[in-house]
């Protein structure tokens, strides 16, 4: 068969496993149906038949720069202002959740037996690619260890932490809410003006992309919304079908992303990886406690704010359970920045880079 014609096909088998994942989360009235849903059927299919699926990383992109551009149209003033007087918070609270993470990992390294350098970057609440890529940059660390309990990690997030915002930490009056009903779709005005919003985010995504910014495809959009919002422009909301397209193609992309068969020895790793992924949610709860009680806050929005989740899915999230969307992608965005500029840093004042692989580098350049 021609690879084209396999690789639509596999494109099409990803889909409808996707769609009936959504499906299935909608009839059992599971939180974050387009996301939890396409992940988890992905997800399982992909295991059990062990069948290559296939998904275009322009869809990946293209629903980071719906979700993107949706949260930053729920930046105001107001919500601007909360922002910067909480810019000690956010330092202080991201600080504590590292903090937290290498406590879990010190028990994570003497219950399992494995170094302290790779239990410090399975733990460490950063994003999976990252942790991996600088886990190989370590002395002592096994990136292969690295991603799955990085991937425990995240599965536990992603399902632990929208069940408890939707069904213990938000009102009564979203328990029902369906993806239809999140937002109304764009009123009627002038072409020329969507033109010139699609145009302006299109010129930040390639302008974050180019800058090499973390999460270019969510950071671009959110700026540009966000800057029409302060400014005062009308700028247009998102329909509600292209917002469930945006979470189905996120949701795909995660379930694809995670490769349980890396490790062979995964059955002694995986419960001290759930259990360390559970402590670090409860570390983020017990923050969001003390941080609610300081600002005037929902516990929802404060426990998001906090959650060692990625931007998009926190986002979509506080969009779902109605907390403020602009605190929790403002301290997603802090936590991201930080990890991603200070704790390499860190780390490698610690533990040391791996020289071994840099000196076998320099060999195969020499020879």
């Amino acid at each position: 068969m021609p690879k084209k014609k396999q690789l639509q096909l596999q494109f099409i088998e990803t889909i409808g496993a996707g769609l009936a994942g959504g499906l299935i989360f909608t009839l059992l009235h599971w939180p974050l149906v387009w996301m939890l849903g396409p992940l988890s059927a992905v997800l399982i299919w992909k295991l059990a038949s062990r069948r290559t699926l296939f998904w275009p990383v322009s869809f990946r992109n293209g629903g980071q720069v719906l979700l993107g551009y949706s949260m930053g149209l729920s930046f105001t003033s107001e919500s601007a202002r909360q922002i910067a007087r909480q810019l000690p918070s956010m330092a202080i609270i991201t600080i504590l959740m590292v903090a937290c993470g290498l406590g879990v990992a010190l028990l994570a390294a003497r219950w399992t037996g494995i170094s302290i350098q790779s239990a410090v970057m399975g733990t460490t609440p950063g994003g999976l690619s990252q942790m991996v890529v600088l886990s190989e940059e370590i002395k002592g660390a096994e990136p292969t260890i690295v991603t799955f309990m990085q991937t425990i990690r995240m599965l536990t997030v992603i399902f632990i932490v929208p069940a408890l915002s939707f069904h213990a930490l938000s009102g009564e009056d979203v328990k029902n809410v369906s993806a239809f009903e999140q937002g109304a779709g764009p009123e009627p005005g002038n072409i020329l003006f969507y033109l010139f919003v699609i145009g302006a985010v299109l010129l930040a995504t390639r302008l974050a992309v180019r800058f090499n910014c973390p999460t270019p495809y969510i950071i671009g959009p959110l700026m540009t919304s966000a800057i029409f919002t302060l400014s005062g422009m009308p700028a247009p909301q998102l329909p509600p079908l292209l917002t469930i397209i945006a979470q189905l193609c996120l949701g795909v992309y995660l379930g694809m992303g995670i490769k349980v068969n890396l490790l062979g020895n995964w059955r002694r790793l995986l419960p001290i990886s759930l259990i360390s992924g559970l402590l670090i949610v409860g570390c983020a709860l017990a923050l969001a406690y003390a941080l609610q009680r300081i600002y005037p806050i929902s516990m929802a929005t404060a426990f998001l704010c906090i959650a060692p989740g990625g931007l998009p899915e926190m986002g979509v999230t506080a969009h779902t359970v109605h907390a403020d969307v602009s605190m929790v992608a403002a301290y997603q965005l802090f936590r991201v920045f930080f990890i991603l500029f200070i704790i390499p840093i860190f780390l490698r004042w610690i533990f040391g880079k791996n020289k071994e692989m840099s000196g076998e580098v320099r060999s195969v350049t020499k020879s």
